[in-house]
């Protein structure tokens, strides 16, 4: 079972995040396109018969979203965060940077205290359209699983050429402005146990965090149900022990357990 969001613009939702949260879908209603192929991803696994079918143009985009905030505007429903996630990765989009600044243009006009964010797993970052229309978001926030290559394949199964000394090297772009995101979990995939809360991971993991200096870490256990069954959900006390060791570095860190 997934759980595949329909709407170009749905909510708001209730984020654990992120507050009174307004979706954007920028992919198919119907399927999921992404370019990592998470073994917890709430919208299941990435379909053999992939298809661009179903992406909204961003013209489309900016009258749904100027509607919305419209019928939002002063009501007791207006969203803490306009949030780019939907069914797969949000940067695929061709006109992704032009969606980034008709939302700043649009959020300023109707809501200006909300915040723009982005939840994405970093792939398009080293086209620089996508690299400055992240650095214009409030909350641009970038996934990293895993401390070695081998944990991140694992859970992750991203494209061939993903290059985790580049990834780091490119977060570093941002000079700390930005938010790193990280689901721990435990568990089994194929018959192959994965873990990225050992030690020895959870101090590699540390090194990169270092090395990036985000203005925040969000650390998370999973939520919804998964794929891959055999997983498991990490606690509150355990994501607490993980996040001392980065906050004893200086970097602020937010918890999300079971």
């Amino acid at each position: 079972m997934s759980f595949l969001v329909e709407p170009l613009v749905f909510g708001p939702i209730r984020s654990r995040r992120l507050g009174k949260s307004l979706g954007i879908n920028l992919l198919p209603e119907v399927g999921k396109i992404c370019s990592f192929n998470c073994i917890y991803c709430e919208c299941g696994w990435n379909p053999d018969d992939k298809t661009n079918s179903g992406i909204p143009t961003k013209e489309v985009f900016e009258q749904t979203l100027e509607k919305r905030l419209q019928e939002l505007k002063g009501t007791a429903d207006e969203p803490d965060s306009i949030t780019f996630s939907g069914n797969g990765e949000p940067t695929l989009h061709r006109d992704f940077a032009e969606i980034i600044d008709i939302t700043i243009r649009l959020r300023d006009l109707y809501i200006p205290n909300a915040k723009i964010s982005v939840l994405t797993n970093g792939t398009m970052l080293h086209k620089q359209e996508v690299f400055d229309a992240i650095s214009k978001v409030d909350n641009n926030i970038i996934k990293i699983d895993g401390g070695t290559y081998e944990t991140i394949k694992a859970i992750n199964k991203p494209n061939a050429d993903f290059d985790l000394e580049k990834y780091i090297d490119l977060l570093q772009k941002f000079e700390g402005e930005l938010v790193v995101q990280t689901c721990f979990l435990r568990g089994e995939h194929n018959g192959v146990k994965i873990d990225n809360t050992t030690q020895e991971e959870v101090t590699l993991w540390v090194e990169h965090i270092k090395k990036i200096k985000p203005r925040k870490t969000m650390i998370y256990a999973i939520e919804r149900e998964t794929p891959e069954k055999n997983l498991e959900k990490i606690s509150q006390t355990e994501l607490e022990k993980i996040a001392e060791q980065v906050r004893q570095h200086g970097i602020e860190v937010e918890c999300y357990g079971k």
